[in-house]
């Protein structure tokens, strides 16, 4: 871990539980080094502590609620009541709030699912942890079964999006959604199901300005078709 914490920032977030405000680490931009991309958008750091994946959830030292940026302002009728009951009630001033590990990240990761589904968040920013929960696995902690297990949770969270639009207001375009459906289908063994998703990028190719994830997704379709054939 850095002493000085040099790469570190405060954030100031409202919890909309408790509606305390506090202080919350984010890394300063200038110093996240990226080695390298998967072909899931999971970036690999070159230095462990200097991953802003470690500080994507702010978790509220006063109530324990946790969220992303992406979760909305609106609470569901009876939800609020249910995270105060659930989460506030037992929760143990624990602090989320300074320089973080992995394993205190992928903490803070759980506690934004269980209050995201408590909360009913939108589909959208649930995928959202659960992808990066995944690639913290994956980059991190280099276990491939919990790696899977929150990949095939984003996929579903995913492929809901989809089907009712509330990633409609994100930076997220249909385009990229969908091929981010095809690619975690395909790491997970779903070949048809992948095949389906790139199919429907590649037939978006002539009205879309993300020529970039269109060629991804023809790249995705014939290494699909290079292993069948090895296969």
């Amino acid at each position: 871990m850095s002493r000085d914490q040099d790469y570190l920032y405060e954030k100031s977030v409202q919890c909309s539980v408790c509606h305390e405000t506090y202080g919350t680490k984010k890394v300063l931009s200038k110093f996240i080094r990226i080695q390298k991309h998967d072909t899931d958008f999971c970036s690999y750091y070159t230095k462990t502590e200097i991953n802003p994946l470690l500080y994507y959830v702010n978790v509220c030292p006063n109530c324990g609620f946790s969220t992303s940026d992406e979760f909305s302002n609106f609470f569901p009728p009876a939800t609020l009541s249910d995270i105060q009951e659930k989460i506030t009630n037992n929760w143990r001033k624990l602090n989320y709030c300074a320089e973080r590990t992995v394993d205190k990240a992928i903490n803070t990761y759980k506690l934004a699912i269980y209050c995201g589904t408590l909360k009913k968040e939108k589909n959208i920013a649930m995928a959202g942890l659960y992808l990066r929960l995944a690639w913290l696995y994956r980059t991190e902690k280099i276990n491939l079964e919990e790696e899977h297990r929150f990949l095939r949770l984003g996929l579903d969270q995913y492929i809901q999006s989809y089907m009712n639009g509330d990633f409609a207001d994100t930076q997220l375009t249909e385009v990229k959604l969908l091929y981010i459906i095809g690619d975690l289908s395909r790491r997970l063994g779903m070949v048809e199901q992948a095949t389906r998703y790139f199919s429907r990028v590649i037939e978006m190719q002539k009205e879309t300005f993300e020529k970039g994830i269109v060629q991804m997704a023809k790249d995705r379709w014939a290494d699909m078709r290079e292993e069948k054939k090895l296969g």
